[in-house]
Formats: C-alpha cells, sequence, structure tokens
C-alpha cells in the first residue's frame, strides 16, 4: 500500500468494532493506477473482512466507474438477468441502484441469493448523497446465522426453500425480469439455470426453483446465512400492500412467494425474527460524494433507508459464482 493511503475504522452507527474499514485514498490519486496498485490488497481485505469504503476517489462517468470496479475485483463485470427489482443499465454494466420510491426501505439482501448464480462481489459508487437518510446499510451474514436458533437454522437447512414468482405489471413484468420479449428465450434461460416454468393460459409466466438457505463462502469456507427468504415471504409486506395484493391475487399467484423446498409454509413468526435481527446487527455509516463502497456479496448484505432529496448510487457486479461451484 502506498504510503498516502490511511485505513482507519467508518465510524458507523451501531457498528461492531472498526466495520466497515475506510482507505483514505489520496485526493491527487490517479484512480485507474490506484485500484491497479491495490487490487490485491483489496482482494484479501474483502476476503478478511467482507466490507471496504474507499473514500477521496475521484470517480466521473459511469465508464469510469466500471473500469475502477473491474480493476478491483479483476474480472469483468456482470449483466443483471432474471431481475429482482427495477434498474437502469447505464454503459459497460454499470446500473442505477433499486429504482423505489424514496419513502421506502429496501431490507438487508444478499444481490441474487434467490437464485443458482449471484455476483461473489458488489459495489456501489455514492455519486450523490442524499440530503436527509439514504444510507445504505450492511450486515454480516456470518454474525447473522450465528445468532438465529439454531432449530430455525436446521430447519431451513434441511427443507430449503421454494422461491415461487408470478411476472405481472404490479411487480416486474418477464419481459423486464429476462430482458427480452422472447419466449422462447425464456424458455431457455429457464432450462439452463434449472428453474422450473409454467406459461399460464392468461400469458402470463410463473417461476419456481428450490435452493438452499445456508451456503459456504468458496474462499473462507466460512457458512453464512445466504437466501432472501424474508423477501419472498407475504408476512413481510406492509398490511395495506398486502392485502391490497390479496384482493388481486389468490394466494399461489402473488408475484412473490416462498415456502419450504417441500411445499409447507414458513412461519410468519420466524421471517419476524430473521427480520428483527438484521435490523439489529445491521451497520449503518454515511454516505459522502465519491464513495465507493466494495462488497463481498455472500458475506454482506445490504440495503437501502428512506431518503429526501435528490439521490444518485450506482452498482457495479462481478465474479459470478454458480451454487454448484460450492457444493461440489
Amino acid at each position: 500500500m502506498d504510503q498516502n493511503t490511511t485505513i482507519r475504522p467508518a465510524g458507523a452507527v451501531n457498528t461492531p468494532g472498526s466495520w466497515p474499514l475506510v482507505f483514505d485514498v489520496p485526493a491527487t490519486a490517479d484512480v485507474r493506477q490506484w485500484c491497479s496498485d491495490h487490487a490485491t490488497l483489496v482482494d484479501a481485505m474483502l476476503n478478511q473482512h467482507g466490507a471496504l469504503l474507499l473514500r477521496g476517489m475521484d470517480i466521473s462517468g459511469s465508464k469510469k466507474l466500471a473500469v475502477c470496479l473491474e480493476l478491483l475485483f479483476g474480472d469483468a463485470l456482470m449483466g443483471y438477468q432474471y431481475r429482482s427489482t427495477p434498474r437502469t443499465r447505464l454503459r459497460d454494466n454499470i446500473y442505477t441502484s433499486t429504482e423505489y420510491h424514496s419513502e421506502a426501505v429496501i431490507v438487508q439482501h444478499n444481490e441474487c441469493a434467490y437464485a443458482r448464480q449471484w455476483p461473489l462481489r458488489i459495489g456501489f459508487h455514492c455519486v450523490k448523497a442524499s440530503a436527509q437518510g439514504g444510507e445504505t446499510p450492511i450486515c454480516d451474514s456470518g454474525r447473522l446465522l450465528q445468532l438465529l436458533p439454531p432449530e430455525l437454522v436446521d430447519e431451513f437447512e434441511r427443507k430449503q426453500l421454494k422461491y415461487i414468482r408470478n411476472y405481472s405489471e404490479f411487480d416486474l413484468p418477464w419481459t423486464e425480469v429476462f430482458q427480452t420479449d422472447n419466449s422462447a428465450e425464456v424458455d431457455d434461460y429457464c432450462q439452463r439455470h434449472q428453474i422450473e416454468r409454467q406459461w399460464l393460459d392468461d400469458g402470463t409466466l410463473r417461476t419456481w426453483q428450490v435452493n438452499p438457505a445456508v451456503a459456504r463462502h468458496p474462499v473462507s469456507g466460512m457458512r453464512l446465512w445466504f437466501n432472501q427468504a424474508h423477501l419472498f415471504h407475504p408476512s413481510t409486506l406492509p398490511v395495506t400492500q398486502y392485502q391490497q395484493l390479496r384482493s388481486l391475487y389468490t394466494e399461489e399467484s402473488l408475484p412473490r412467494n416462498v415456502c419450504f423446498g417441500d411445499g409447507s409454509p414458513i412461519p410468519a413468526e420466524s421471517i419476524a425474527l430473521i427480520n428483527q435481527l438484521y435490523l439489529e446487527q445491521m451497520v449503518v455509516f454515511q454516505w459522502q460524494d465519491g464513495d465507493l463502497l466494495l462488497l463481498d456479496n455472500m458475506r454482506c448484505t445490504h440495503g437501502r433507508l428512506p431518503f429526501s432529496g435528490e439521490r444518485k448510487v450506482l452498482v457495479g457486479m462481478a465474479r459470478p459464482w454458480e451454487l454448484a461451484d460450492i457444493m461440489s
């Protein structure tokens, strides 16, 4: 590491110890050269700590951001297919962060943990911090697994999780999720990724897939709570939103749902406990314009708090991992 770069605690709210660590990058640094020179160190520290905040970097534009992330992650950035949230693709596989209303809370989650392929690395670049709120809290997936009741973990691990999606304009249409308007291409994608599917009589699409609730990190070997059961379970929705959905859809046709792999229901009490632990364990830091947050996507979850004022955060993902890679 060069002598002008310093490492310090983030000074985050509700943080255990010094997590995440902050790299103070010199204002005079050539960011491309800095990323190239520090890529090995950054990778090692992400493997060890799971989260790093790079502060002081002059990154202007999505093209430059893509170059920096590819240097730091040592891999080309991934496209975002089999989507779960609305985003806009910019250039070079840089995307806007999830485009939900500013009043909405985005709960903690590992990106694409509902699928059998996910990015091992994810980076968030704060172009413009909001005047109030809009933080991107993070949480340690290994710590969460340790805190969950053993009997809950055992049940989720034994039974696994069945994610069910019905694509509609209420949530996301299949054309946006799969980035095509060709149903044959959707069939091909589902077959290649072991996603069960059914085209209904009205032309809508239903998919489902059974995946693990716990995963082992491919580098550290650490066991991690790695799923999106709490995001797909209807009990997580605000009561009024759930009631609105049930007035439009049957239980089996809800835009998103999850049950155990054997088809049995997941108790709402279990989901409430998971959500409560995420709230208690999440670490909140204040964005500054120009910040670059790097996460090991398996080790760390992320979310978003409500905000007011203009906010712009861009995202890039890299190093795809397959479920088969960590199960073999």
